[in-house]
């Protein structure tokens, strides 16, 4: 069987983490291509947000748990859990950020990578 590339990896690696949020319906999921911007941290962010701290906590330990049990990693760095406001995972190739929807208005990732491809995932209900 042939080796994935990087670029597999990454691609795979964001579908099981959009997976994990969609299992406890994140909203408004969203995906940005950052592989051609140059001096890029990472090849994707992902992004959504929770209704509540509780639903940014369990969104979180979701998406922990489908890497940990599809590819058998966790997350090279974890911040902002004691506040659930803004939960980071850095996968290295793929950042996660879960937030809670006002965190996410205000800071407006989306906007500051509009450069970047973003895919719009549907929710669901």
């Amino acid at each position: 069987m042939a080796k994935k590339t990087v670029k597999e990896a990454s691609s795979m690696l964001t579908d099981i983490i959009i997976k994990g949020l969609q299992e406890k319906k994140g909203k408004s999921i969203k995906c940005i291509d950052l592989r051609s911007i140059k001096g890029a941290i990472s090849d994707y962010f992902v992004i959504c947000h929770g209704t509540s701290r509780t639903q940014v906590e369990a969104l979180a330990k979701s998406v922990r748990n489908e890497v940990k049990s599809a590819v058998g990693v966790n997350p090279f760095h974890t911040e902002g859990v004691e506040n659930a406001e803004w939960i980071l995972l850095d996968y290295f190739d793929v950042v996660v950020h879960i937030f809670e929807e006002s965190r996410r208005k205000f800071y407006n990732l989306e906007g500051l990578w509009a450069d970047a491809e973003i895919t719009a995932l549907p929710d669901i209900e």
